[in-house]
């Protein structure tokens, strides 16, 4: 039997002492499954929350003390300020003492925004910006060459060389770019005798210049001459430019039309004398730090507004075999079109042909790189290109059925203008040690850090330059501490892991030098090879030797065994969880003989190495040839069918390029599943082995209320035609529709269905409240009167998917999904359970639960993205089992891990590496865990050795 939770007395004693100030204590915590928890968390110590999925483990962390402490932190903010922040709901909790200000760093991918990098997360680009302002050198972006001053009679001649009729506006700029109304501005234009102001492009009577918005950003220029170009006036366009100069402290704005055009557009052009290019003739504004932003428009590319990339037609989807000729269907969109359609393309075509020479009849591939070049692009004469003819096709097509297939062939593309690098030229075109700001962020944190380390500066600028690096290079080694030297510091946010993400985030409140914070991380080491752990523990330890407490949700048992205290929760899952199982150091939690977690620290308990491995066969296989996504190496690789495979290697080594961007997104559009662009490959073979691809990631499996486990997995859709074929709805005409609460007809219309309303509440927290009319049942009163058992469909919904088991053990389709869902550990959730309040190892064993229900012995590749995330040691033995399962019922299990428990109990591994970023990406090592083992030049065997006591034998079914 487990013991209760510990006394609040026992549990001090056990923390070295009652004194409040050294520790933070919970009294009566009941969020979710919390069972009234008491409990003592010593401060400015690496505490480790562990447990079972599902335990209770995050309510604690995240939905009590982090809830807590945001609470405390915004109720110390005015109110007005508190309308701009999201806040997290008031815990159920009795007491809770000596909370230090928290930090919450979590799996959560906080920065969706793609503008977000590993860079301005870190802050890096902010000093990164103002370094290359102030030490940077200056090119012309046109020819390359520094720039120079320009003497007033250069600008002039550049004027005079104009077309004759040309008009002209000079003006002087005043403010360029800044809030505010700038009375200032005004009067200065007053005083120097000007009538006219330009303001945001608009010439206005200095006496009727309208009144600026002090939040808007503006631009103020005052008109110092109108003039038209022609003979003879010379002279007074030299005095003019010679004020515009002096009032524009060495500027000059000239807006021109020129001679003879009609409806012509107003162009702008900058002249200065502090910067020009004397070859190019082109004048440039002094660099500021925002001149380096791609989050401004002063610094963004105009083409893609600092994004890098644009949603557009992706020329390798469009002509994705150049093998083929424009007359043989090289261009995929316009393949089976109306006679009408391909008459029109046909002769499109023709005019493209006639300018460049091109050959129809040839092989795309054979073509010249010019004529490629202008088959997208267009000839600049009769032909428009491919972009355009699509895009305007896309724009124009009435028929949906006709733009929906267009949309297959759209995607992300590098921006042509900037080539991905999200700056303006004139940005680019500034460099520092040989390198522009973009080429520098194009580098990994390992790299960086060693340009960096080895900058100098001249004498002028080492005041400035030296401080900003010192900065840069102590955000670098943080990064490079906690195992992501791999990354390149423009990486987008949104294409970070969870684990990626907190380990980036974590960097930068290492970097800080915050005091006396409570740090709350969320398993931090997921993604992270076991050869990288420590380095990971170190850097925690680094915030707690500044004076700070961390409590880490952790599964990792050398998290674990290097921690100041553990607190186990449990002892189960759910409704058996919420308690405090033990709590000590990591040797007091070993030696409790009712903790879990303890039995598998002391060795008491252990994942079993299988007595024998299914035997890869040699003739059955899906081989990958030459991929080069991202840092891979064309690695040529093959992956066993029927067996199951882990793919294992250090952080950055190239695993999910191989796996998840370049194997699974090609098997998927060779078997006609997917649409979507699989990484650069050369060959792939063997698919035509498969029947289906099934891709478990890490993603939830519903991002509202309305999601639960009996929708997703299909239960519901069952139970729905179980409650129309009683005989109360037969009489009543009630059809499956009616017990669905996600449309009108049978739900409780003033919640809609979600059983909870939401009350807007300004300046606090949104309140949700049990839905007065139907008291959270979801349904209405006629509905829920329909009865099956005794039970009504929210009864069904609220009943344990234990109990529903048995409940429907005569319906065949449902209780093998229920019993699915029961095998993978689940059985205390509730049917109707929100898939909000699911943490992350139960929404990925109801996505395997799902595909366990429908397995059939097919054969069926797997494929997994790390599946024990957020699962306990005793999770991870009942994963296996469903792994197992999948495989003897004669599919493919292909798992990205980094668990050793489930990598020893692989039949086959491929390990890539040997380091992550540019030193990885090949595959080191290939074959059963043993064989890894015995080798001396991959990490991995070096970590499986000592798990391997003693050798598996192969199993005699060959599965060939």
């Amino acid at each position: 039997m487990t013991q209760p939770a510990a006394p609040a007395d026992d549990l001090a004693s056990r923390d070295g002492g009652s004194d409040d100030t050294e520790q933070i204590r919970v009294r009566g915590a009941r969020v979710h499954n919390l069972k009234n928890l008491d409990v003592n968390i010593p401060r400015d110590r690496l505490v480790v929350l562990t447990g079972p999925s599902g335990s209770g483990k995050s309510s604690l962390a995240f939905d009590t003390l982090h809830a807590e402490g945001q609470r405390q932190y915004v109720e110390s903010l005015s109110i007005y300020a508190r309308q701009f922040l999201d806040q997290l709901q008031r815990p159920d909790v009795d007491l809770i003492e000596g909370l230090q200000p928290t930090i919450s760093i979590d799996q959560g991918r906080s920065a969706q925004n793609p503008r977000s990098t590993v860079a301005t997360i870190t802050e890096v680009y902010d000093y990164l910006r103002l370094l290359m302002a102030r030490t940077g050198t200056q090119h012309c972006y046109r020819c390359g060459r520094p720039i120079a001053q320009q003497s007033p009679e250069e600008i002039l001649d550049t004027l005079l060389a104009l077309p004759e009729g040309t008009k002209a506006i000079l003006m002087a700029p005043l403010v360029a770019g800044r809030r505010g109304r700038h009375p200032e501005a005004l009067d200065a234009v007053r005083k120097a005798g000007f009538v006219r102001v330009r303001v945001d492009g608009e010439v206005h009577e200095l006496e009727h210049v309208p009144e600026l918005e002090p939040r808007k950003v503006h631009n103020i220029e005052a008109v110092v001459d109108r003039i038209i170009l022609r003979e003879g006036v010379r002279p007074r366009l030299a005095e003019s430019l010679r004020l515009a100069l002096k009032h524009g402290e060495g500027m000059a704005v000239v807006s021109y039309l020129p001679g003879g055009e009609r409806g012509g557009q107003w162009q702008d052009r900058l002249f200065s004398t502090l910067s020009a290019c004397g070859a190019c003739k082109l004048s440039f504004e002094p660099l500021e730090p925002r001149s380096f932003s791609f989050n401004s428009p002063y610094g963004a590319c105009p083409d893609c507004q600092g994004l890098g990339a644009k949603e557009q037609f992706d020329p390798e989807l469009v002509i994705p075999d150049e093998s083929l000729s424009l007359a043989g269907g090289a261009i995929a969109p316009w393949r089976s079109t109306s006679t009408a359609a391909s008459r029109k393309h046909q002769q499109q075509l023709e005019k493209f042909a006639a300018t460049t020479g091109a050959d129809l009849d040839a092989p795309v591939a054979d073509w010249k790189p010019t004529q490629r070049r202008k088959l997208w692009h267009g000839d600049g004469k009769k032909f428009p290109g491919l972009a355009i003819l699509l895009e305007k096709e896309f724009a124009t097509t009435t028929r949906a059925a006709r733009q929906e297939r267009l949309a297959t062939f759209r995607g992300r593309v590098v921006c042509g203008e900037c080539g991905g690098a999200r700056l303006r030229p004139e940005a680019r075109a500034c460099k520092l040690g040989d390198l522009a700001i973009h080429e520098m962020t194009a580098l990994t944190v390992a790299a960086a850090r060693e340009f960096f380390g080895r900058l100098s500066f001249p004498a002028e600028t080492r005041p400035v330059g030296k401080p900003l690096v010192a900065q840069i290079l102590h955000r670098l080694a943080y990064l490079e501490n906690v195992g992501v030297e791999y990354l390149t510091l423009d990486r987008s946010a949104d294409t970070l892991s969870g684990g990626e993400m907190q380990r980036v985030r974590l960097a930068t409140s290492i970097g800080s030098g915050l005091v006396g914070i409570c740090y709350l991380l969320d398993e931090p080491s997921i993604g992270l090879h076991p050869r990288d752990n420590q380095r990971l523990i170190d850097a925690i330890r680094n915030l707690t030797s500044q004076g700070n407490t961390v409590v880490v949700v952790e599964h990792d048992p050398a998290m674990m065994r290097q921690s100041d205290h553990i607190i186990d929760i449990g002892p189960g899952a759910g409704q058996h969880g919420g308690r405090v199982v033990a709590a000590g150091t990591p040797d007091e939690v070993a030696a409790n003989p009712d903790s879990i977690t303890g039995g598998y620290l002391s060795g008491r308990l252990d994942v079993a190495v299988p007595a024998q491995r299914r035997r890869a066969a040699k003739t059955r296989a899906v081989e990958l040839g030459g991929a080069s996504t991202n840092n891979l190496q064309t690695v040529d690789v093959r992956i066993p069918l029927g067996v199951l495979v882990c793919v294992t290697g250090v952080s950055g080594s190239g695993k999910s390029s191989l796996v998840i961007e370049t194997l699974a997104k090609a098997v998927a559009a060779r078997l006609g599943t997917s649409g979507a662009k699989p990484g650069a490959h050369t060959s792939l073979r063997g698919v035509s082995q498969l029947d289906r691809l099934v891709v478990v990631d890490q993603s939830p499996i519903g991002r509202t209320p309305r999601s639960n486990a009996a929708t997703y997995t299909g239960a519901l859709d069952e139970i729905r035609k179980v409650f129309a074929e009683t005989k109360e709805s037969k009489q009543r005409g009630y059809r499956a529709g009616r017990f669905s609460f996600n449309v009108k007809g049978g739900r409780c219309e003033t919640c809609q269905g979600n059983g909870m309303q939401r009350i807007e509440m300004n300046f606090l927290p949104d309140l949700y409240v049990t839905c007065p009319a139907c008291h959270g049942a979801r349904y209405n009163r006629q509905t829920l009167s329909v009865r099956y058992k005794g039970h009504s469909i929210a009864d069904v919904l609220d009943m344990r998917i234990d109990d529903a088991v048995a409940f429907f053990e005569n319906f065949p389709v449902i209780h093998r999904l229920l019993l699915s869902l029961q095998e993978v550990g689940l059985g205390y959730l509730t049917l109707g359970q929100p898939s909000t309040t699911l943490s992350g190892g139960e929404a990925q064993r109801i996505k395997l639960a799902t595909e366990l229900g429908r397995a059939a012995n097919d054969s069926t590749l797997y494929i997994l993205d790390e599946p024990t995330t957020g699962l306990h040691y005793d999770d991870v033995r009942q994963l296996l089992v469903v792994l197992n399962r999948l495989v003897d019922l004669g599919s493919t299990v292909l798992v990205i891990e980094h668990n050793l428990d489930v990598i020893k109990s692989a039949d086959w591994i491929i390990d890539l590496g040997p380091e992550g970023g540019a030193q990885g990406g090949r595959v080191v090592a290939s074959g059963t865990p043993e064989e890894i083992a015995a080798g001396e030049d991959n990490h991995t065997g070096r970590f499986l050795r000592p798990l391997l006591g003693g050798q598996a034998e192969s199993s005699d079914d060959d599965r060939s």
